[in-house]
């Protein structure tokens, strides 16, 4: 008789031959403590990853450079500084101004349950005029703006 026929073979040889891995004595604990160690390898693996990553502030800063509150919409950025009559909207792009010639719109102020609205017009070089609001803390602005390099956007301030 030859040792391939299973007649004649030990009987962790026919498991081995016949079974493979599917007869092999394990416990449930066993299979799940092995199943935890590849989750915890890559858990950790991607932690430090993530860990490893540096913020990317694209496009330049987000300082104010007016004293102002800065917002970033479609990669350009939009400073609002609060003023006694109103307010100004400076806007640059990739932290050069930009130019505001044409560019129009509507100032959205929410003062609690109160709603108002201003027009917006260029106020020369990169800044935009907003007359006859007055904004405290805590006003939500939201300034829809139209003809900003041909397209349509909108921004929203919140007043801290």
């Amino acid at each position: 008789m030859s040792r391939s026929d299973p007649s004649t073979m030990r009987f962790d040889e026919v498991i081995d031959r016949f079974g493979g891995a599917a007869f092999k004595r394990t416990t449930p604990y066993m299979e799940f403590r092995n199943m935890k160690m590849k989750h915890l390898i890559t858990v950790a693996g991607l932690a430090i990853y993530c860990l490893g990553m540096n913020p990317v502030q694209a496009h330049g800063n987000a300082k104010p450079q007016h004293g102002g509150i800065v917002q970033k919409a479609n990669d350009l950025s939009f400073e609002l500084v609060v003023q006694a009559d109103g307010a100004t909207i400076y806007m640059m792009d990739h932290d050069k101004p930009m130019a505001t010639k044409g560019i129009t719109g509507k100032l959205t102020v929410l003062q609690g349950t109160k709603k108002s609205e201003a027009d917006i017009k260029e106020g020369g070089d990169n800044t935009l005029r907003v007359m006859g609001v007055n904004l405290g803390k805590g006003d939500k602005l939201v300034a829809a703006l139209s003809n900003v390099n041909g397209k349509s956007m909108t921004v929203r301030f919140t007043i801290k």
